[in-house]
């Protein structure tokens, strides 16, 4: 096969690496270019962008992991690496041009989606678990550093620098996908043809909804993951530009926030979460994680000073431990053969919820008109005082309405979780499943029982 190598997990690391490692450097410079181009409005309109890149996303998922089943997945990382990383030289160039591609580019922001079906290829059962751990590490990694370095790059030599060098990366990591990555499907494992297999049941992104109510069980759980994940997904597309703008971060504080939060999260979901797993149990683990959520987004929610940002920063990393604990729960609990059924309507809750949570955070700020229009630029402002004191005269009881309408859905999360049992047998009708699980993996290989086939992060988070 064309590339340098037999396919290894490391061809996928560096793939991701410096597809995001790209966009993270783009941070700062995205949040003053989003506030010079929509000085109205400018919550709604990112919730708009970011709603429109999440939901074509959520779309086209089944599809393009249905034809890389067949055309191979090589192929496919270029297409969506390529067209994931199109809007960034843009952003200079013409910054309208630069939100609209943005958007458009969600029906190709898969990237997790193949490059978790390229590791499934490659790797036997029970070294897949690792092997994904080591590309989600790999995503965290730069998205840990990569901020940091743009906002410092962009301080001393200028925007523009920190754009012709996002841009250079991107190209870089399609060099290497051309040149570097061999294919990891053989061509033996294809379809022999190219039209046939691909039907509307493996493209359609609703198969997975479509069997929520068939058991109990998981109907309780989806509604959990659906509530809770609905704002977080909202906050990961505004929370940056609310720390910059309205709670008058500069853009190296932005960064060392997005730096700690990053470290602290990997270190709950690993240590953390292991040891709240064999102490409190599965069940008490989510409820955990789901009131450290509330409190986090009630304290960003109400608070109105750079400090507290930061406190609630350090709750917000002990919440990441819901999602890892609800798909324990789910690979415990489901049968060998369920388990694709069930992590696949989660999966697509998420997606869904990556589509709406960030529109409907926008459409919050507009109503309680948390607007920018009239706020300076907080260069080197420390503390942002003067930014956070006009805020406060706008807004004084609530700073940041839609945290709160937040931590209300997630208090509804936490109520309908404690009626989800301890241990339970999943139930759910997978007749028609085998051909819509293979959009997410390899669909020659058998899944270990306790292992999900969903990708464990998805791209519209960043």
């Amino acid at each position: 096969p064309q590339g340098i190598g037999s396919p290894s997990v490391y061809h996928a690391v560096i793939v991701i690496f410096l597809e995001f490692f790209a966009w993270g450097l783009l941070t700062a410079p995205t949040l003053v270019v989003l506030h010079e181009t929509f000085p109205k409005h400018t919550f709604l309109m990112n919730g708009l962008i970011q709603g429109v890149k999440g939901l074509l996303s959520f779309l086209s998922a089944p599809l393009i992991g249905a034809l890389s089943d067949v055309w191979g997945r090589k192929s496919f990382l270029l297409l969506t690496v390529f067209f994931t990383c199109a809007p960034i030289p843009l952003m200079k160039i013409s910054p309208w041009w630069y939100f609209a591609v943005i958007s458009v580019s969600g029906v190709f922001a898969v990237t997790f989606s193949v490059v978790f079906a390229y590791v499934a290829d490659i790797t036997q059962e029970h070294e897949r678990s690792m092997a994904y751990g080591l590309v989600s590490a790999t995503f965290a990694a730069s998205l840990v550093t990569s901020p940091a370095i743009g906002a410092y790059l962009g301080r001393v030599y200028g925007d523009s620098l920190v754009v012709v060098l996002a841009t250079a990366i991107a190209l870089l990591d399609i060099c290497f996908i051309l040149v570097a990555v061999p294919e990891s499907l053989p061509e033996k494992m294809r379809p022999a043809s190219w039209g046939a297999p691909i039907s509307w049941e493996q493209a359609d992104p609703f198969a997975s909804l479509k069997k929520v109510g068939q058991d109990s069980i998981v109907l309780l759980i989806c509604i959990t993951v659906f509530l809770s994940y609905l704002p977080e997904a909202g906050q990961y597309s505004s929370f940056f530009l609310y720390l910059r703008q309205i709670m008058g971060f500069s853009s190296e504080s932005v960064a060392a926030f997005i730096a700690v939060l990053g470290i602290l999260s990997i270190i709950a979901q690993t240590i953390v979460l292991s040891l709240l797993m064999r102490s409190i149990g599965n069940k008490n683990t989510i409820l955990l994680g789901l009131g450290f959520q509330i409190l986090q987004l009630a304290w960003y929610g109400f608070g109105s000073e750079p400090w507290m940002m930061w406190a609630a920063g350090a709750v917000a990393a002990m919440s990441s431990i819901t999602f890892p604990a609800v798909s324990a729960l789910v690979s415990r609990t489901a049968d060998a053969d369920q388990q694709g059924v069930v992590q696949g309507m989660i999966t697509g809750i998420r997606g869904l919820c990556n589509g709406l949570g960030p529109a409907l955070y926008g459409f919050i700020f507009y109503i309680f008109h948390v607007e920018l229009n009239e706020l300076p630029m907080p260069e080197s402002s420390p503390g942002g005082s003067a930014v956070t004191q006009y805020h406060l005269q706008q807004n004084s009881i609530i700073p940041g309405p839609p945290f709160l309408f937040g931590a209300c859905s997630v208090l509804l999360a936490l109520l309908v979780a404690l009626f989800i049992p301890e241990h339970t047998n999943l139930n759910v009708r997978s007749s028609n499943w085998k051909k819509h699980c293979g959009s997410h993996g390899h669909p020659h290989s058998p899944q270990a029982p306790g292992e999900a086939k969903e990708p464990l992060l998805q791209d519209t988070n960043v």
